[in-house]
């Protein structure tokens, strides 16, 4: 059974995880504040406190897991964070799962976040994927069709580990 990292499970994380579930996976699903981990646990996944901007928070969580799951196409807060977990704090958790179990990133690469924040995310994912052989795979359904994000998110995760010879 293939383990996956959720990183940003909110409502969508949620339904991804649900999904996922489903099909056989254990799931693992971050968010910032304690107050929403319940609502992580009531879908059935097992919550964790985690902080993207912060990757080494996330680094604690990945010794079990074959799949990343970066789903912050809609993240708010400061410009500057939001820039930073699509842009340096990406590249340098990327580098670090080199050295662990993790085996293939699905990245978020639509949303309510800028257009070009996505794009170097994406770019940045495609150079980790280069580099260090990692699959990887871009989810870039739109959000706010639901049921097209979901198939498509759950369907990326599913077939990423499948290329990754």
């Amino acid at each position: 059974m293939a383990r996956a990292l959720i990183v940003g499970c909110g409502c969508r994380g949620r339904a991804l995880g649900a999904e996922l579930l489903e099909r056989g996976w254990a799931v693992r699903g971050t968010t910032r504040a304690e107050r929403r981990a319940e609502a992580i646990a009531a879908a059935g996944i097992e919550p964790a406190i985690a902080d993207p901007d912060r990757p080494g928070t996330l680094l604690g969580l990945v010794g079990d897991v074959a799949l990343l799951c970066w789903l912050l196409g809609s993240a708010r807060g400061e410009p500057e964070s939001v820039a930073a977990i699509h842009g340096p704090r990406l590249e340098r958790l990327l580098e670090k799962l080199v050295d662990s179990p993790v085996r293939a990133v699905v990245y978020e690469a639509a949303g309510s976040v800028e257009r070009h924040y996505l794009d170097g995310g994406a770019e940045i994912l495609r150079v980790a994927s280069e580099r260090w052989r990692i699959p990887v795979a871009l989810v870039e359904a739109d959000p706010a069709d639901h049921d097209a994000w979901l198939g498509a998110a759950a369907d990326a995760c599913t077939t990423v580990l499948r290329t990754e010879d």
